[in-house]
């Protein structure tokens, strides 16, 4: 017995073909790899059920279960990750957000000036390393901060909302730049930046909810 039909996860559709400096194959790459991250995290769920078709996991099982319980961190938050990415995104970007912009008024509140959360958040996808820069909002207090995510689920911080994600492995950007011009493919993830979508992710304060 595996998941029931309805509760596997389906695959999100976006138009990002259009966008200034990532190309039309990188996105169709990129999308490809996150379809690989849904099936991945429906395959796990469903080899989990298995184990618990009788209610209860014998010794001999709890090894396999393990494994199959920590790798479904990773496919699963790649898979939703991935989604916060490219919902951020769009082909008709303004470059910036508006005067009146709720995330603006965030950033000013939380770094003192936009050019400092931005120059901030730059920094932070210059790091070294395999993974995320992601911006996040403590539910409690409203304000912002940056973190830098190894892979795709190792420094989440617990109940913090994502506000803008940017994917920084080598896959989102390899295609149109080398590894040594990371920052260009950050000059260009902000050319694309959706604000509208962040405007609302932190106007609602609430979690992204994923229909399954």
């Amino acid at each position: 017995m595996g998941m029931l039909p309805d509760q596997a996860y389906k695959t999100k559709s976006f138009n990002l073909h259009g966008l200034e400096g990532i190309s039309d194959k990188t996105i169709d790459m990129h999308l490809s790899l996150y379809e690989g991250y849904v099936k991945a995290t429906n395959a796990l769920q469903g080899r989990i059920a298995e184990f618990l078709r009788d209610g209860q996991i014998d010794q001999e099982e709890f090894p396999a279960y393990s494994e199959l319980t920590r790798r479904l961190g990773f496919e699963f938050n790649g898979m939703v990750l991935h989604e916060y990415y490219f919902e951020n995104l769009t082909p008709k970007a303004s470059g910036k957000p508006e005067s009146t912009s709720a995330f603006l008024r965030r950033a000013e509140a939380s770094f003192g000036t936009y050019d400092r959360w931005k120059t901030d958040f730059i920094s932070v996808g210059k790091i070294r390393g395999v993974g995320w820069a992601i911006c996040l909002q403590d539910p409690a207090t409203g304000r912002l901060s940056n973190h830098w995510v190894t892979l795709h689920e190792h420094g989440n911080v617990a109940g913090f909302q994502p506000v803008l994600v940017m994917d920084v492995w080598e896959h989102a950007f390899l295609l149109d730049f080398s590894p040594a011009e990371r920052g260009q493919y950050i000059n260009a993830f902000f050319s694309n930046i959706n604000w509208r979508v962040v405007d609302r992710r932190v106007g609602s304060g609430a979690p992204h909810l994923r229909a399954a």
